[in-house]
């Protein structure tokens, strides 16, 4: 812990101490670790707690964007942790192509089978996952999953929020404390489109290009022939101004004949916005 773990108030650092003697009290687990904010906290945590009892698995598929899986590698080398990649395809899946509503699910049901298939083979008895308090407000499929394959939410059990949870990641000297949420890139393209691996591809390409612009937070959502931008408010005068020309070349290229700004700026999921309540 930095000198900073001084400066976090007492209600999270006691959550803290309970999710690791709850981590600790597991002996030996797999750990789903992405490289996001939330997988590289519980997977910190679980290498402190465990060591080399922890096994930390990512799955890289079509719908992991490139500099993601850069990221995860480089930080599980840097942590020391034990990391065992998983290459799959949720094109596979039937259910996930199709793009119900329920897609992320079938996504999660598929991942923590093959995680289980590997904790079975080392004889390790649990699986984590990085569900945080704040997930439980939004629109998640995935956790039936998570129910119905035994997997466990640690940090959902220690009562931990997303903002507590970049401040002891801070503490602990993680890099990914502040790093902007980034969920998988089928999430861009809306509910009963099919997923393809050339829509995939689109959206990669077009958020690679705005992030070498310097949007660090963008998302393009694809609607057929229309990639439709979103950025924080505060940038959008970005898209607008010296790089319009360009964005149009660069998505016109990629395949979209349209590129079309959200006025609303980013948030996230706004793919559920349209959802029956």
């Amino acid at each position: 812990m930095t000198a900073m773990w001084d400066l976090i108030a007492e209600s999270t650092r006691k959550k803290y101490l309970t999710l690791e003697n709850r981590v600790r009290s597991l002996g030996r687990v797999v750990v789903a670790f992405s490289g996001g904010v939330d997988s590289s906290f519980l997977a910190k945590v679980a290498h402190a707690a465990l060591g080399k009892q922890a096994l930390m698995v990512t799955a890289f598929s079509e719908t992991y964007a490139p500099w993601e899986r850069e990221r995860a590698l480089s930080l599980a080398e840097r942590c020391g942790f034990r990391h065992w990649v998983m290459e799959r395809s949720e094109l596979d899946v039937p259910e996930f192509v199709n793009n119900s509503k329920d897609r992320c699910y079938y996504c999660k049901l598929d991942l923590f089978k093959k995680m289980r298939q590997r904790a079975l083979a080392e004889s390790i008895p649990y699986i984590l996952e990085g569900t945080t308090t704040d997930d439980e407000r939004d629109f998640r499929p995935g956790r039936r999953a998570v129910l119905e394959c035994n997997v466990l939410s640690p940090l959902l059990e220690a009562d931990l929020s997303k903002a507590e949870i970049r401040e002891l990641s801070k503490a602990l000297g993680l890099e990914t404390w502040d790093q902007p949420s980034s969920p998988c890139l089928a999430s861009r393209i809306p509910y009963g489109e099919q997923i393809t691996r050339e829509k995939l591809k689109q959206v990669e390409s077009a958020e690679r290009y705005l992030h070498e612009l310097g949007l660090a937070v963008c998302r393009v959502r694809h609607h057929g022939t229309i990639a439709r931008i979103e950025v924080p408010p505060t940038e959008i005068a970005l898209l607008l101004g010296e790089h319009r020309l360009s964005i149009i070349e660069t998505f016109k290229g990629l395949g979209f004949h349209y590129a079309a700004v959200d006025l609303t700026g980013f948030r996230s999921g706004s793919l559920n916005e349209v959802m029956e309540k």
